[in-house]
């Protein structure tokens, strides 16, 4: 091979490697500081095996970091899978309501995402959905310890997010008053007393500071309404080929670390935060949650196949549960 030939062959690979280059818009509340951000870190020093040059973009705003994705400012995102479902119904709906009851639960549906049976659910006509982590339970949290029923709901002021259908939905089922907010404005909303009641996972408790709207009265109600996830979207055009396995492997093996996040999370909020119900309200809860998913199911606004999914494996862990022998999901 001659000098010049050499010499073309090199640019023709440095012109490769350029045009792999990837960026990927990662929402994190508490930016390039937050634990979605360090956790992405590692998986763009991952890509590099998967022929992938990522460079990171934090944003605090969920809605600016999908809008760039979608107007192809991003060749990527991490959001929560509440935001992804717009994306992709199937994935977005192990967020759904109630669907998700424990950790237990949260770790098998994640790690079958990795499964590649699944993977035509996955992958949309310009989207794919290539991981699938844990964020963490979504908790009610309430500015005051006497809403502690859920006929004491009635009335009250609820954040929903203005994205959420579903969630508009369940609350309007549970008679509170819904205001629309967004996750840039919910923690405000909430400590200035604009709103009584917003679920979030506990990532967000100090993130946004709401130790300032609850006070001295106001508390976390132990009982998870969803188990939010991080899920990564890209326009698999971008990427190589094969790309979406390789990366849905890695991000299910990181499953115990992020259960270790959530963990060392929730435990560095202090105790007198948190707020216990009785079985018997858990229970009444549990089935007000479950016909409101099929409602929305049927509406379109969860992926039925999801649901049903879900069911399996809640029915797996607790195969006395009244559900098991429903068959309405």
């Amino acid at each position: 091979m001659s000098k010049k030939q050499m010499i073309l062959m090199a640019c023709l690979g440095l012109c490769a490697l350029q045009a792999q280059a990837q960026s990927l818009c990662v929402y994190d509340p508490m930016g390039a500081q937050g634990d979605t951000y360090a956790f992405m870190k590692d998986y763009a020093l991952a890509a590099k095996q998967w022929g992938a040059d990522i460079s990171l973009q934090p944003y605090p705003d969920d809605q600016r970091a999908s809008d760039d994705f979608k107007s192809g400012k991003c060749d990527a995102l991490a959001t929560t899978g509440i935001r992804a479902r717009q994306f992709n119904n199937f994935s977005g709906s192990i967020d759904s309501a109630g669907g998700v009851p424990d950790e237990a639960t949260a770790k098998i549906i994640i790690s079958w995402m990795a499964n590649p049976r699944l993977a035509p659910e996955l992958q949309r006509s310009n989207t794919e959905i290539v991981g699938v982590s844990l964020l963490g339970p979504a908790y009610p949290m309430i500015n005051d310890r006497s809403i502690n029923t859920m006929s004491k709901l009635s009335g009250k002021r609820f954040g929903v997010l203005d994205y959420d259908k579903a969630q508009q939905a369940v609350v309007g089922k549970i008679g509170a008053t819904p205001i629309v907010v967004n996750l840039s404005s919910i923690g405000n909303k909430f400590n200035s007393a604009q709103i009584d009641v917003i679920d979030l996972p506990a990532v967000a408790f100090k993130a946004l500071e709401l130790h300032k709207g609850m006070g001295t009265k106001g508390a976390i109600v132990r009982y998870p309404v969803a188990y939010i996830t991080t899920q990564i979207v890209i326009h698999p055009a971008k990427f190589p080929d094969y790309y979406g396995q390789k990366s849905r492997y890695w991000v299910a093996d990181q499953l115990d670390r992020q259960v270790e996040t959530v963990r060392r999370i929730e435990s560095s909020i202090e105790k007198r935060y948190w707020m216990d119900i009785p079985p018997l309200d858990k229970m009444n809860y549990d089935k007000f949650m479950r016909d409101a998913r099929i409602s929305l199911e049927s509406e379109g606004a969860y992926d039925k196949r999801m649901g049903s999914l879900l069911k399996k494996i809640r029915c797996v862990q607790n195969p006395s549960s009244y559900e098991c022998s429903l068959r309405d999901e």
